[in-house]
């Protein structure tokens, strides 16, 4: 963008002082653009440095935890534990197996082996729930009224079935209200473009010089058309219009709620776009709840030393449970660790 055509931009505005939400929309539009440049720079860095700093610490913790379910699986048959002690470790054990399932952190070996004892407890899982049901359907005695609770829907609210409902219906939201930016900033596209291709149409122009002159802006319009550059086809009018008109007339009524709209639906497509590219980097529920906050302000450099507060509490966490392998390899400090319910 030329600074002879944000200059004109600005006069056109500056006639009337109704126009000071276009101008307020533009300067908002310009610092997001910028946002988003900064941000695409930033994105291979910030991906580098949590590959090189997360990374390592996570494996390591996952292959101590790998660790802690082959020690609870050999314990259940060699140390003489009560069946209360027992159900605890097993309920350990699924635990351990269901997050370290699918993990990119463990080598093949390690992968099949929990894979199988995964296969073990869903096996495990689904006999005991089948029997469970059999059990069920003996003493039920038709009452469906208790069933259908009116209160029962309320107190499941919080369980994961409704939590993703919840979840889905947030995303589809989003998805719609990103679906309809898009097909307004289409709409202004097109019809912006077409305005502009009208008032300079080069082909009636019969002295040649302008003829020229005419070719090469509408070359520059076709140019912004094929990038998308909704931003610049606006202000890119405002100047051929001025130009057209030879004075400073100001925007009807009109145009200012065209322009607004427009301006409006290249804001909000912007916002999406750098929020998707956040998104992109966001590895941890720390992380999550500091986009959250920020609401839409965040720093590159919270990013950063986000990921320097995260691999602080992964190593204090592999730490920690370094020290609790270290207690499961003893009977006597396995005993200790469901004594104080901290298995």
């Amino acid at each position: 963008m030329s600074s002879e055509l944000k200059t004109t931009f600005q006069t056109v505005l500056e006639v009337s002082p109704q126009h000071q939400k276009l101008k307020r929309l533009i300067d908002e539009i310009e610092q997001q653009k910028l946002l988003l440049e900064e941000w695409k720079q930033a994105q291979a860095d910030i991906h580098s440095y949590s590959q090189k700093a997360l990374m390592p610490a996570y494996r390591s913790l996952y292959v101590t935890l790998f660790q802690q379910m082959q020690v609870l699986w050999n314990s259940l048959s060699v140390y003489g534990l009560s069946k209360l002690d027992k159900a605890q470790v097993e309920t350990k054990i699924q635990a351990l197996v269901k997050l370290l399932k699918n993990s990119k952190f463990l080598d093949q070996t390690q992968s099949k082996e929990v894979d199988s004892l995964f296969t073990y407890y869903e096996q495990a899982e689904e006999y005991a729930k089948n029997k469970k049901s059999k059990k069920k359907i003996q003493e039920l005695d038709g009452d469906l009224t208790q069933s259908l609770n009116p209160h029962d829907d309320v107190e499941n609210w919080n369980t994961d079935e409704y939590v993703q409902a919840r979840e889905q219906a947030k995303l589809k939201r989003q998805q719609e209200k990103q679906a309809k930016a898009s097909r307004l900033e289409n709409q202004s596209l097109k019809t912006v473009y077409l305005k502009i291709a009208a008032i300079i149409h080069p082909d009636r122009e019969l002295d040649e010089s302008k003829k020229v002159e005419k070719t090469e802006l509408l070359q520059r319009a076709n140019e912004a058309y094929e990038q998308e550059d909704l931003f610049f086809l606006l202000k890119f009018q405002l100047e051929v219009e001025q130009n057209k008109n030879g004075s400073n007339k100001g925007l009807s009524a009109e145009q200012v709620k065209f322009y607004q709209q427009s301006l409006e639906a290249q804001s909000q497509a912007l916002k999406m776009q750098i929020q998707e590219l956040i998104d992109s980097l966001v590895w941890s529920n720390k992380a999550k709840i500091l986009v959250k906050k920020s609401k839409g302000q965040l720093n590159i450099m919270d990013l950063y030393k986000q990921i320097d507060v995260d691999v602080s509490a992964v190593k204090q966490q592999f730490k920690a449970e370094k020290q609790r392998l270290s207690f499961m390899g003893k009977e006597s400090g396995l005993e200790m660790l469901l004594e104080k319910g901290v298995l």
